[in-house]
């Protein structure tokens, strides 16, 4: 009987790293579905076809998608009901398997959190998920666009000091994996939704990523495929 094969290491360099928050490192799966599929119910919508769009986008993007005839006030006012409906429902929220040991990893390192959550909705997810908040944070509040435009991850390498170049974002969806790509950045895939979207290289969750200080003061990245 043959031995498994060892898996295979990646090894990634950077200055900064980028994180997204839903499905990457906190996972709000439950949350999300509750609401969205609730949604989904008052509009007459198929929830399974709702749920393969929310994912990475801030909510009222999410509704044009969906329903792009519908005037925007109309989703924005329906975001800010979505907002606080999620902020206040964290049952299920948790870590992302080795997420608590990633974040404590960069503690010293440069990162930001870079979210379509708005900044409530986010220090609750990550309050319930007992994950510290990064210092340095681009929140909905934050942006004119949602992703998949790259204004997000752009904004939070300029308040980390680095070029795009430099960056390596951690997505776990579509639109967030798009948004890192546009913004030219190098993009690692976390979780199930990630490896259909092209990432550089994706992970199951982050029990596979080891993170070191390179001697010259950047990030080493150890990413076992």
């Amino acid at each position: 009987m043959q031995a498994n094969a060892p898996a295979a290491t990646t090894t990634l360099t950077a200055r900064a790293l980028l994180l997204d928050m839903d499905g990457t490192i906190v996972n709000s799966d439950a949350v999300v579905e509750r609401c969205w599929r609730g949604w989904a119910a008052e509009q007459g919508l198929d929830g399974d076809a709702v749920m393969k769009v929310v994912h990475g986008r801030q909510g009222y993007a999410t509704m044009a998608v969906l329903l792009p005839d519908r005037p925007m006030e109309q989703n924005h006012a329906d975001n800010r009901r979505m907002l606080a409906a999620e902020t206040a429902d964290v049952d299920g929220v948790v870590p992302v398997a080795g997420a608590p040991a990633f974040m404590a990893a960069l503690a010293a390192l440069p990162h930001a959190l870079v979210t379509s959550a708005d900044r409530a909705l986010a220090e609750a997810r990550m309050g319930a998920a007992g994950l510290p908040m990064p210092e340095v944070r681009v929140t909905a509040e934050s942006v004119g666009a949602s992703k998949p435009d790259p204004e997000g991850f752009l904004k939070g390498a300029a308040a980390l000091g680095f070029g795009p170049a430099d960056c390596i974002v951690f997505e776990d969806s579509e639109a967030g994996i798009a948004a890192g790509r546009a913004a030219g950045m190098r993009v690692v895939g976390v979780g199930p939704r990630a490896a259909a979207h092209g990432p550089d290289v994706a992970v199951a969750d982050l029990t596979r990523i080891r993170v070191e200080p390179s001697e010259d003061g950047g990030i080493v990245l150890r990413v076992e495929a």
